[in-house]
């Protein structure tokens, strides 16, 4: 095997695996795993609640009681009739509603299963998959602390301006911000682009708005520098031509959200288990103090919190403090 081969690194953390794809001691994707119900390669029996008319969608019940929206059912199937169906997308959250986790019909013959874990799913990919202690140092020396840091933010710089990203219930859109000369700014926004939807493991429907160029061979020039960077990092999906506004969008695949979208949708869950992480990760003895704004403290479970407690041997106090960010969590040891 390559030394250079990347590798992906999973933390196996509470409430939440992460994994990086490390080339060179950085970054270049990232993925999370939030414990949602219904991740995409789960199978379950379901049954079929309504039809769309005129098509061939249609929304299911899940086992646990929760919907699904459907496509690809047989025509005859009525209401209330069971079915076993596939998830391929996870639920999207979004303010104020959530898209539903969408399924397609199973395969025939095929029994009801989890979803694989990210362990199990990264180690059927092309690279080496390998498993790291949640207080161990890997990830932290990959720049797991910055990319974080860039998610929570949206922003992100590049040499000679910088990319804001947000996650909006259309698409996720990528601003390219700068000093002129336009033309230069864009291209060398470029790379930066096709890093970041690897890095934020960001996909569905992405509008880029570059700067406006007024000449066809600027545009065609940003054109041919954003398909080649694409394809050097493996995107797949369809891509418009930059049009007379600077704008161009990417049409790919989506199957979960992007650390973007969970960062921005849920905030105080994201805080409370990267609180989880730091707490894991405290070497010094005595008592775990935990330190967040009191959203933070709702947001973390009673399962959570006895896992930490199991995992760690410690016992856990908590402080409250409504004058912090929800970002500014802290977890130190204290004396019993």
């Amino acid at each position: 095997m390559p030394e250079s081969l990347p590798v992906w690194l999973i933390e196996q953390g509470i409430g939440e695996e992460r994994a990086v794809l490390v080339e060179q001691g950085d970054i270049i994707a990232a993925r999370l795993v939030w414990d949602e119900p219904w991740r995409p390669g789960a199978v379950a029996e379901a049954r079929l609640v309504s039809r769309i008319p005129g098509t061939r969608r249609a929304v299911v019940r899940l086992p646990d009681g929760g919907e699904a929206l459907g496509e690809g059912f047989d025509s005859a199937l009525t209401e209330g009739q069971p079915i076993m169906v596939r998830v391929t997308r996870s639920a999207i959250a979004e303010k104020g509603r959530a898209k539903l986790p969408q399924v397609r019909p199973a395969a025939a013959g095929e029994a009801a299963r989890p979803a694989p874990s990210l362990l199990e799913e990264l180690s059927a990919g092309p690279y080496p998959v390998r498993s790291v202690p949640v207080h161990g140092r890997e990830l932290a020396e990959a720049g797991w602390d910055d990319l974080v840091a860039e998610a929570l933010t949206g922003e992100v710089a590049f040499a000679g301006g910088s990319l804001v990203v947000s996650p909006t219930p259309a698409m996720t859109l990528i601003d390219i911000d700068g000093p002129p000369p336009l033309p230069a700014l864009a291209l060398a926004a470029v790379p930066a682009i096709a890093a970041a939807l690897r890095r934020f493991d960001i996909g569905g429907s992405v509008g880029i708005d570059f700067p406006s160029l007024a000449e066809k061979a600027q545009r065609r020039a940003v054109d041919e520098a954003l398909a080649d960077a694409l394809a050097a990092a493996g995107w797949q999906g369809e891509r418009t031509g930059m049009n007379g506004f600077g704008f161009v969008q990417l049409v790919s695949r989506l199957e979960r959200p992007s650390l973007i979208a969970r960062f921005a949708r849920a905030p105080a869950a994201a805080a409370a288990r990267r609180l989880l992480r730091m707490a894991e990760r405290v070497a010094e003895p005595g008592t775990l103090l935990l330190t967040a704004h009191p959203a933070v403290r709702r947001a973390m479970r009673s399962q959570w919190e006895a896992d930490l407690a199991r995992r760690t041997g410690r016992s856990i106090q908590w402080h409250e403090d409504a004058g912090l960010a929800l970002g500014a969590t802290f977890a130190q040891a204290i004396a019993a």
